[in-house]
């Protein structure tokens, strides 16, 4: 990995066992050299899964593979390589795929609809499964209830650092813990989550239930943030429930004692959104966007994104420029209805724009003090309605052309 992003968390946090679930890493080769690149998660008889997938009309055999999986609503093993990511490989991407979850079925002693498989890394290179399927039994061997940090870390690419987050939530008043993981800094503009990311809980809650939450989840977290607008062939969240913690029965997802865990469970999932943010790459600064006063949510959230996506407003942010003219272009490029006249502009708190203008007495000190930050915050309000939404996305510095101009070399 290279430099430590400044804008990751100043610690580190550690994942403590959880009941049904057991994780282990491995060194492959399979680009990297003198790290791991593999990680497998068992999971105890009895787990359910639920997941949510790229959009992305070029999507990855893994992912693929995983929504016809996911059809069966039952997980036992989780297999997760980085340096390849099995995409654009066609047919022989999918006879890659299927043999890598005979073998961990064999391996594991359950179904193959009970494996979920991911890559992440360069696209259209086949992958060399041998390289996984070979070491299977070796990795089984090794898997460990205190193998989470290892595993977080085994699924980088660029990333800089591991992204991990744990929650203690009640359900009828007995604690459940939910643990999780993921990776990305590039290639993020989600249209589902990030470009891979594993959650895990000890509650025991049918898989209908966990998709609905997994999948209302996702739009408030994963799917609010942006790095780059590109929306990867492998984006993948996945969800487990062991169901190791005997706490009052759940039926459905509206079930009021789960109010504590909906709100821990989307909580872990914005925080490892966030991460994702805070390692973009070459990213300086971290930005959050709200806009207000948009015809809809889906309106206000469109808006958001196209601010949070522009080029200028990004390269502004970088440059600690006070443009908020550049804004206003955003505003308007997102397609949505918005009042030119009633448009509002707040940067740190600071009104820059009322009502179409700049503010009377205008004192760009402040405003340029706080673009000197390293937390940006911009409020929009575009007048036309109640909507409102949030998003979040970071600068866009001359490392990030660095890190992608000589990805394959």
């Amino acid at each position: 990995m290279s430099t430590i992003s400044p804008l990751a968390p100043k610690v580190s946090v550690s994942l403590s066992p959880l009941a049904g679930v057991r994780l282990a890493s491995h060194a492959c080769g399979l680009r990297y050299q003198g790290r791991t690149d593999l990680m497998v998660a068992e999971l105890d008889p009895g787990t359910t899964v639920a997941g949510v997938f790229t959009k992305s009309l070029t999507a990855s055999a893994p992912v693929l593979w995983c929504r016809e999986a996911l059809a069966h609503g039952q997980a036992r093993l989780v297999v997760v390589n980085s340096g390849n990511a099995n995409a654009f490989t066609g047919s022989v991407g999918v006879a890659s795929v299927r043999r890598t979850v005979e073998a961990a079925a064999k391996a594991a002693g359950c179904r193959p609809e009970e494996v979920f498989i991911s890559s992440t890394g360069t696209i259209g290179v086949p992958l060399d499964d041998s390289k996984i399927t070979q070491a299977l039994g070796q990795v089984v061997g090794k898997l460990s209830e205190n193998g989470w940090d290892d595993a977080a870390r085994a699924i980088l690419t660029t990333d800089t650092y591991p992204k991990k987050a744990t929650r203690t939530a009640k359900i009828g008043g007995v604690p459940v813990r939910i643990n999780g993981f993921c990776k990305g800094a590039g290639m993020i503009a989600p249209d589902m989550a990030t470009m891979l990311a594993y959650v895990f809980t000890d509650a025991a809650l049918p898989a209908p239930v966990l998709q609905a939450l997994l999948a209302k989840g996702a739009d408030k977290s994963f799917n609010s943030i942006t790095v780059d607008s590109d929306t990867s062939t492998s984006d993948t969240l996945l969800a487990f429930a062991t169901g190791k913690t005997a706490h009052p029965r759940i039926e459905t997802a509206a079930d009021p004692l789960l109010r504590d865990f909906k709100k821990k469970f989307e909580d872990l999932l914005l925080d490892l959104a966030l991460q994702v943010v805070k390692d973009g790459e070459g990213a300086s600064k971290f930005v959050k966007i709200s806009v207000t006063g948009a015809a809809s949510a889906r309106a206000a959230k469109k808006i958001g994104l196209a601010i949070a996506n522009s080029p200028l407003v990004k390269t502004a942010v970088a440059g600690e420029d006070a443009n908020w003219g550049r804004i206003v272009m955003a505003v308007g490029k997102s397609g949505e209805a918005a009042d030119r006249d009633r448009l509002n502009i707040a940067i740190g708190g600071v009104s820059v724009a009322e009502n179409g203008q700049v503010v009377s007495g205008y004192d760009e000190g402040p405003v340029a003090a706080h673009m000197k930050g390293t937390d940006i915050v911009f409020d929009v309000d575009v007048g036309v309605g109640r909507g409102k939404a949030t998003v979040w996305t970071c600068d866009l510095t001359h490392a990030y052309i660095d890190i992608n101009g000589s990805y394959r070399t």
